[in-house]
């Protein structure tokens, strides 16, 4: 029996077939999905994500029966397994990536942080870096941080500093997401769960260390889930209130889903501003003559290290799919 045809939700949870819904009096429904959503979109391991507006009945047990999903103004989607041809859909509907990073252990390499930025290009998503466990540095780790810092810098991506055991940098993320869906996504073992709960220390997320065995974080956060926060201390969780945090459980690796060779440039702010000057309106940047972009990696205009990963990301795409050149 349905006792409401027509209500219209937020996803906060996802935990495989179960949904919780978010309604705006701030009540929580436990959802499922209808069948035949599994049948559309067949290459998703999951068509519903976090940050997902719905629409659902109410059955006569008290749960929910999702019956639309209403159109997303973008998604962050990720190869599901290295070998797979499927593909994971982290959240929807985000204002803002921020990706939490670390120097110490684990240390985040360019490679990771970059496979996420040009993602984050191809989906229109604003995109910032944030470095937490500062409070470690020491002098030669932040020789390296500022030196990462001006490559980031140089290509256009914001750069913060923080620590979530001190607290340092953590009201400049505040005022950064304030009125935002603001997706945590990195490593596990960066600090994503202790920075939100510096920013709210009502959420209580679970905290994880790092392995003895193989100096990586223990994946803390198991499902996708949303947030929504009150940055002036109230503690009613209200589906209006505009500030919204997702916490994503850790990455290893960063699986890219639908990108060509050709394209690719693109997602590189820096690239992209000099491909109109390339000799070739295809050039991949690799081994094309008259092409700007390895002119500007000579001249010191776009960082060797930048450009490096790009040619990476390019290998791994040619891996995956035919050049069409």
């Amino acid at each position: 029996m349905v006792d409401n045809p027509e209500i219209h939700g937020l996803v906060i949870r996802t935990t495989g077939s179960w949904y919780n819904v978010l309604l705006p009096d701030g009540t929580v429904f436990p959802c499922r999905l209808r069948g035949n959503f599994r049948i559309r979109g067949s290459k998703q391991t999951n068509p519903v994500a976090v940050g997902d507006r719905v629409v659902f009945q109410i059955l006569s047990d008290g749960t929910g029966f999702i019956t639309e999903i209403e159109e997303r103004h973008n998604c962050i989607i990720r190869r599901a397994t290295k070998l797979s041809k499927q593909t994971h859909v982290i959240a929807a509907n985000i204002d803002l990536m921020c990706i939490v990073a670390t120097l110490g252990l684990p240390r985040t390499s360019t490679g990771f942080i970059d496979r996420l930025l040009v993602t984050a290009e191809a989906y229109h998503i604003p995109a910032v870096i944030v470095f937490n466990k500062c409070d470690l540095y020491d002098d030669e780790l932040w020789t390296i941080h500022n030196e990462i810092k001006a490559i980031y810098e140089g290509a256009g991506y914001p750069v913060f500093e923080v620590s979530a055991l001190t607290g340092q940098g953590v009201e400049t993320i505040k005022e950064l997401i304030t009125g935002k869906v603001t997706l945590f996504t990195g490593h596990s073992g960066v600090g994503k769960s202790a920075l939100l709960n510096a920013i709210d220390p009502s959420l209580h997320l679970k905290v994880g260390e790092i392995s003895d065995w193989s100096l990586k974080g223990k994946h803390t956060t198991t499902f996708a889930e949303i947030f929504p926060i009150n940055l002036n201390n109230s503690t009613t969780q209200q589906l209006n209130n505009s500030t919204f945090l997702i916490d994503t459980p850790g990455i290893k690796e960063f699986g890219m889903v639908d990108f060509t060779p050709e394209e690719l440039s693109h997602f590189f702010p820096e690239m992209r501003s000099r491909l109109h000057d390339c000799h070739f309106a295809n050039c991949t940047h690799c081994h094309e003559p008259g092409c700007a972009v390895k002119v500007a990696v000579e001249k010191g205009e776009i960082s060797p290290e930048r450009y490096q990963n790009y040619l990476n990301i390019l290998d791994s795409i040619e891996s995956d799919y035919p050049l069409r050149r």
